[in-house]
């Protein structure tokens, strides 16, 4: 299996069966984990707790095996670079059979950081359960999956432009088209899909729309992170950061561009 079909069938799992995951599972996991770079060059070291043994839960959960999470240092960019590492974890952890979601506020912060043990300089902005999906969802997941749309996705024409954000991009090349479709499929905190691009003759410049700066963190930059590790998964390229200059929409910032490699 393909990037591209793990990106279309990986969907995010709170129902577990319970079954534990085997230590040659988790140790093939860590060693990728460990493989992992992210185009901002920043470091991201994942820990991955047993849940029982160390008395991790999440309200939303159930069965989950083990948690995992990503250390990442208090530097500019951590949470893009951030959430595409963390996305790269993810996506290699569905081709092991494992279920994952992001979660970053349903849970006991303070437990969690003390049982990864955070540093002051440290973040760990989210965390995700380990385990096997269980074969039916619980009542509480088919409700939270329903009341955000989770199986919705925004129109490509809402998402992506060309030469500003004022005409709609229609792209001729499958690559291209491939690409911005894995962008158009990744998850996203609650569904926002905060992410826009314009694409021009230079490269792909992404944007974040409304970001969620009333916290210790923004949660939609993970969200981009998410979305560039699509982007590049796909088309590949080279992450920079220059802004182009395009006048923007209401409440919307300039993240990063990708140019052909």
């Amino acid at each position: 299996m393909n990037v591209q079909e793990r990106i279309r069938q990986r969907r995010s799992v709170r129902t577990f069966n319970g079954v534990k995951i085997s230590n040659e599972v988790l140790a093939d996991l860590l060693s990728y984990c460990e493989s992992i770079q992210n185009p901002y060059r920043i470091p991201v070291n994942f820990i991955v707790l047993d849940a029982e043994e160390c008395g991790l839960s999440s309200k939303v959960i159930k069965g989950e095996s083990h948690y995992i999470a990503g250390i990442i240092g208090n530097v500019p960019h951590a949470e893009e670079a951030y959430g595409y590492s963390f996305e790269k974890m993810v996506l290699y952890a569905e081709s092991l059979g494992l279920g994952t979601t992001i979660i970053a506020g349903t849970f006991d912060r303070k437990a969690f950081e003390k049982e990864f043990g955070i540093q002051e300089n440290e973040r760990m902005f989210c965390v995700s359960p380990l385990g096997y999906p269980s074969e039916k969802m619980s009542i509480n997941e088919r409700a939270m999956r329903l009341g955000v749309g989770a199986d919705k996705r925004k129109p490509f024409e809402d998402l992506f432009f060309e030469n500003g954000f004022k005409t709609p991009y229609k792209p001729q090349n499958g690559l291209v088209r491939n690409s911005l479709e894995a962008v158009r499929l990744a998850p996203s905190a609650v569904n926002k899909q905060p992410w826009r691009v314009i694409c021009d003759e230079k490269g792909f410049h992404f944007y974040e729309k409304d970001p969620a700066a009333n916290g210790p963190f923004d949660i939609r930059k993970i969200d981009l992170g998410i979305a560039l590790c699509h982007f590049m998964s796909v088309y590949g390229g080279t992450l920079k950061i220059s802004d182009p200059g395009y006048r923007t929409l209401d409440k919307t910032e300039y993240i990063a561009t990708v140019v052909s490699a």
